[in-house]
Formats: structure tokens, C-alpha cells, sequence
């Protein structure tokens, strides 16, 4: 599928992460294009390569998709010097996503951290919809990053905060002047927030060892592995599970993830 670049949003000061906005050239292939949150897709430049990204965007967010690319290696540096009107291929929808259904009529507690919060943010955009609102519970979200410079989507961030029906806490490393939000990393100010495991859910994306700092934190305030969900992004290859190099014992994550329930992946190798 071929789409072309609407919008480039440079989302941190140092300007090594951008949101691309891309618009599809043929009808049909948005018609098509059927994802749900948590997913990812292959995008591509000629003469580049291609590389899997996480979709930033809720399906609720109607007419294009977006994408939060971190300047990283050739093919990442490409997508930084694409200009609007560029033309990027699209490969997917992969992976499994969040389940959105099993979600339904539960207290939800999103944690995430760094630029991993894209998957996260097509979450709660969906979840925050008028059609989806009354079909989950409380929702509780935890964002952290190094600084304030690193803080991703501030406008979304903005609008969560003055309703009245979901509470963002932000944290950073270390105090900062002008910072009046928490100082600390994740899994403490999960600690201390000490949101409720009754009839709750849990989904955490972020760095590796975020990601089992905060397992950890949940399991000491009583979430069951059942309830607890990780994307494991950081995995992700050619997202049909043919190249080998995203499997995690007999799993392949671009297929069987990148989401999984800690139950699940107490039952393969400790390798994520």
C-alpha cells in the first residue's frame, strides 16, 4: 500500500522523534486497512528499507494513520527527512494489538514509558471515544520519561487532563525547575499511585527493564498475571514471523505478540 505524508510533527526538543501523519493514495486500501490498538505496521521509503513502528493513531481517528519514529539507524533517519507530500509504503496491520473486547468493563491502568508510548496512546484515544466511553471503567495512566523535553503527545496529554473521567499522572528522572508534576521513575510512582487490582487491567510498553520494574510492582499490589499485559515492541521484525529473529522460545512476536499477558510469558524463555 502506498500513502502519502500529510503532517510531521517534531514531538521532543532534541528532535530525534517525529509523528508522521500519512494519508492513503488509493481508497481501497484504507477501506482495508482494519487495525485495532496495540498493532504495528512495516512502513518503508524506496532506496531505504523498511522497518516496524507502532501504530500511534486510533482507528476512531478517522481518515489517516500516524506513526512515532525515533531517529535511530538509515531507515528511521530516512522517515526524519521525509517532507510533507512524500510518498511511504505501508505493510500490515501486524501482531495482535491490545484486546479491546476482554477490556470491556474493566478499570483500566496504562503505564508507559518514553517514546514506547505510542501503542498506548491509540489505547486510551480509543478507549476516550464517545461510541467506546461507557464500555470501560476507570482509567489510570502513568507516563515517564527521562525529562520534560522527552514528554510526547502534550496536547492529547493537556485535554486528558481537564476531564474528569481519567487521571494522568507524568513523571521524570530527576527534578527539573519548572516541572510540577511527579519526579521518579515508573515503577516507584506506580508503587505509590498503588492503583487497585479489583477488576482491573494493567498494560504496560516501555523500555525492558521499566517493563520489569513495574511487572514487579504490580505483582506486589496483587495484580494476577491474567491481568497483566505487556507489548513487546522492542521485538518486532518482519511481522509475518518468517525471518526468525523475533521468536521468544516457540513465539513469535511479530504473530503470536507483541502483546502478551505476564502469564503468558512466564511460560517462555526469560529473554524479553
Amino acid at each position: 500500500m502506498l500513502t502519502t505524508v500529510k503532517d510531521i510533527i517534531s514531538e521532543n526538543k532534541v528532535n530525534d522523534i517525529k509523528t508522521l501523519e500519512l494519508v492513503f493514495k488509493n481508497e481501497e486500501d484504507y477501506k482495508s486497512f482494519q487495525y485495532i490498538p496495540g498493532q504495528f505496521a512495516e512502513i518503508s521509503l524506496i532506496g531505504k528499507g523498511e522497518c516496524p513502528i507502532g501504530i500511534a493513531s486510533s482507528p476512531t481517528e478517522v481518515g489517516s494513520i500516524m506513526f512515532t519514529i525515533k531517529k535511530m539507524g538509515t531507515v528511521t533517519s530516512g522517515f526524519h527527512n521525509c517532507e510533507v507530500g512524500d510518498t511511504v509504503g505501508l505493510r500490515g496491520p501486524c501482531g495482535n494489538g491490545w484486546p479491546i473486547e476482554e477490556m470491556k468493563g474493566k478499570n483500566i491502568v496504562v503505564i508507559g514509558g518514553g517514546f514506547a508510548f505510542s501503542t498506548l496512546r491509540s489505547l486510551i484515544i480509543y478507549i476516550l471515544d464517545d461510541k467506546h466511553r461507557k464500555d470501560y471503567k476507570n482509567i489510570t495512566v502513568v507516563y515517564g520519561n527521562r525529562d520534560s523535553g522527552e514528554v510526547l503527545y502534550q496536547p492529547d496529554l493537556e485535554d486528558w487532563k481537564k476531564r474528569d473521567d481519567i487521571n494522568v499522572i507524568l513523571t521524570i528522572d530527576r527534578e527539573e525547575e519548572g516541572w510540577t508534576d511527579k519526579v521518579g521513575f515508573v515503577a516507584p510512582v506506580v508503587k505509590e499511585v498503588a492503583p487497585s487490582p479489583e477488576n482491573a487491567i494493567a498494560v504496560v510498553c516501555g523500555p525492558p527493564i521499566m517493563i520489569k520494574t513495574t511487572i514487579a510492582v504490580l505483582e506486589e499490589l496483587k495484580f494476577k498475571d491474567e491481568q497483566i499485559l505487556n507489548s513487546l515492541e522492542m521485538r518486532m521484525k518482519c511481522g509475518i514471523g518468517k525471518c526468525g529473529r523475533c521468536n521468544i522460545g516457540n513465539k513469535f512476536v511479530c504473530v503470536d505478540g507483541p502483546v502478551f499477558s505476564l502469564a503468558e510469558l512466564k511460560e517462555m524463555p526469560s529473554e524479553y
